[in-house]
């Protein structure tokens, strides 16, 4: 009997495997949520998630997992649930530590975009008091990372979903021609760049040939001649000499893949893995040319996102595509409101804290801002005569102005930052705090009302942030004016792809994205071009531009040491069998702006892109100009100027002065030790002539 109950188990298996192969599991952790804590006595949070094209909203699911506060009454507590603004499911909270809601989806709940907007709304109760649970800490219901999608695959609408203005928020990866060329690099950085401002993290760079089977979904890039004649054959339009081509080959394959099953077998969990087979949509968008004029202006569309957000169609010949460097004062970017950054209007009403949160980052301005002049407009519910009512200004976490509302009823407040407040990305909080007047506790929930008017709202930037030398808190910003050149070791050329790619899209991560560098081999950057352009430089050790850079911080070309200032000890040897991506940034001839990158060791893309992407997080100081970051994530800001007496240079130094540095003390304590003999023998020596001399 045990053994067909057993055999009943592995067969129910198998049909649910059959059943699992057409849903894919999306945790909201793996779409960009980290747990999600509500706060107060009514709260709130929205999720907007992005659905891919293959995902059927028919027979999928949502699947909610929260945790509420200890403290909760939870009979008297309440969840809602809204799934495209509609209600979807409310409750009484129960007793488990963790609550699951299971939701069925249907088309009617995807929201214009192709997303899934879940809102999760909260009324807590902690004693019953009203009043008393006002701004008490213990009221929190947190929704859980691990809460998930179950999405239902679907070919049926494939073909008629996927276009070019849709398709890259599913792209994984890039695929570039073995030998790669000036326009190949180039057309993977603009990829590259337009596939993160989708959300895409880990994007993944490939030589053609060295693709792995799995990666089905991706762009190709390279001149039509270029591609191998097998993807080649997949192109059914040909674009002529001088014309460019967006192609969006679909298809439809077989493939076979590992499900694993954990089951409950006589009280035991045992893993079962069962191979299914399944049809899996892949797509490859093509980015090329007829020639390498024609493959110019493609790369030159990924630059505008007005022609791909427009192109609804799987193809697109561009006989013409030019970006523009005209420039407005309102381009200029002194003066951002709200809603430019992203604010929305948000009409808020009760009693206690009413937030609104907005971020910006430095780089949203033209230049690195000194101080910052952060302007709030709007309205108010005008207050009774014993009510209290305040609004408050969080920086970052920190208040850094706070004043009384008044009967006005009209908010027009300032506050002035300095640069010591202010982080290269930044986080505003605007609070109403109100409090009516003592025994109207109960009655007057609703009675106060505010709302932040985001287009007169403003963030503008008083002076910039000037400085002798440049760090990498003035990064991407101090590449705003003039124009960047792109520079590159053509040996390295391959492994520095991805590396360009982190680099245009920093360049370009602001709310007016207009740098469009030129891309150039090192051997054919001049000595007058210094003079005239930015520079962001991707070079092999060797490489003789190297030499070219007076003011940098460090000779990357020859070998050196770092010390710890304050004990002397090394904390960094350069090596060239240890991958590590270098970066430093200064001012080069003409005070242009100047950013050079290297890479040591084996793994060299790698290491680019490791450092490519240290020197834009968020960093805690406003000087550090070197970085050296490895492969495994970790990485060491300098703050390295000429007169620095923490770095050291080991190969400048003679075979004698490496030698004395090493035996210094040994011959030192020698000399000693002879002087002291010599003492001695002369004393004997003068002892024994004072002696014949008595006798």
């Amino acid at each position: 009997m045990n053994k067909f109950f057993s055999f009943l188990a592995l067969a129910l298996l198998l049909c649910t495997a059959a059943v699992a192969q057409q849903q894919a599991i999306i945790s909201f952790k793996a779409m960009g949520h980290d747990d999600e804590p509500i706060f107060g006595m009514s709260g709130s949070t929205a999720y907007f998630l992005k659905l891919d094209p293959q995902y059927e909203l028919n027979g999928s699911k949502l699947v909610l997992f929260f945790e509420p506060s200890q403290a909760l009454i939870k009979d008297k507590s309440y969840i809602n649930i809204l799934i495209n603004d509609r209600p979807s499911f409310s409750s009484k909270l129960s007793k488990d530590s963790i609550q699951r809601i299971t939701l069925e989806l249907s088309r009617e709940d995807i929201s214009t975009g192709n997303f899934v907007k879940i809102q999760v709304k909260t009324l807590a109760t902690i004693t019953d008091d009203k009043c008393r649970d006002l701004d008490n800490p213990a009221m929190w219901i947190k929704v859980k990372n691990y809460s998930y999608l179950a999405l239902t695959k679907s070919d049926k609408n494939f073909f008629s979903n996927v276009n070019i203005s849709n398709c890259f928020d599913s792209k994984k990866a890039i695929v570039y021609p073995a030998n790669p060329t000036l326009h190949d690099l180039k057309a993977v950085a603009w990829a590259y760049s337009r596939m993160k401002k989708t959300g895409t993290n880990n994007i993944q760079v490939f030589e053609e040939g060295k693709k792995p089977d799995s990666v089905r979904n991706y762009i190709m890039v390279g001149n039509m001649s270029e591609i191998s004649p097998e993807k080649r054959a997949l192109v059914k339009v040909t674009p002529q000499n001088n014309e460019g081509l967006f192609y969006l080959h679909k298809d439809i394959i077989v493939a076979n893949d590992t499900v694993t099953q954990l089951v409950n077998i006589k009280n035991t969990i045992v893993p079962v893995k069962t191979v299914v087979t399944e049809k899996v949509p892949t797509e490859i968008l093509f980015v090329t040319g007829g020639d390498d004029a024609g493959f110019e202006k493609t790369i030159t569309a990924l630059g505008n996102m007005n022609i791909l957000n427009s192109t609804f169609g799987d193809y697109l010949l561009i006989d013409a595509a030019e970006n523009t460097f005209f420039k407005t004062i309102d381009e200029n970017r002194s003066k951002l409101s709200l809603k430019q950054i992203g604010g929305a209007t948000n009409f808020m009403s009760g009693i206690g804290s009413l937030k609104s949160a907005y971020n910006f980052k430095n780089s949203d301005f033209s230049f690195t801002p000194k101080e910052v002049e952060i302007h709030f407009q709007g309205i108010y519910s005008s207050l009774n005569p014993g009510d209290r009512g305040f609004f408050n200004i969080y920086l970052n976490g920190s208040l850094i102005s706070s004043e009384k509302l008044d009967v006005s009823g009209k908010l027009n407040t300032s506050v002035t930052i300095n640069r010591y407040q202010h982080h290269k990305y930044n986080t505003l909080e605007a609070e109403f705090r109100f409090y009516p007047s003592s025994g109207n506790c109960q009655n007057s929930f609703t009675n106060f009302f505010s709302e932040i008017d985001v287009d007169q709202s403003y963030l503008e930037s008083k002076n910039p942030f000037i400085t002798n030398d440049l760090s990498f808190y003035q990064y991407p910003e101090a590449f705003n004016n003039g124009n960047t050149r792109i520079v590159v070791s053509q040996e390295y050329a391959k492994y520095a792809a991805a590396a360009m790619g982190e680099i245009i899209y920093e360049l370009n991560n602001n709310i007016n994205a207009n740098n469009f560098p030129e891309f150039v081999y090192s051997k054919d950057f001049t000595d007058a071009d210094f003079k005239k352009y930015n520079v962001v430089a991707l070079l092999s050790r060797g490489d003789k531009l190297m030499e070219k850079f007076p003011d940098a911080p460090i000779k990357f070309q020859k070998d050196f040491r770092l010390y710890n200032s304050d004990n002397n000890k090394v904390v960094y040897k350069l090596s060239d069998s240890v991958s590590n991506g270098l970066a430093q940034i200064f001012y080069g001839r003409s005070n242009n702006a100047t950013l050079v990158l290297t890479a040591t060791g084996t793994q060299l893309a790698d290491a680019f892109l490791a450092a490519s992407r240290s020197i834009t997080e968020q960093l805690s100081t406003l000087s550090s100009n070197v970085c050296i970051s490895d492969v495994n994530n970790n990485k060491y800001l300098f703050n390295i100027n000429k007169s620095s007496e923490n770095l050291e240079y080991i190969d400048t130094k003679s075979a004698l002065t490496r030698f004395w540095e090493s035996y210094n003390l040994y011959i030192l304590l020698g000399i000693l030790v002879l002087i002291l003999l010599s003492f001695l023998y002369v004393r004997s020596k003068i002892q024994k002539s004072q002696e014949i001399f008595n006798d």
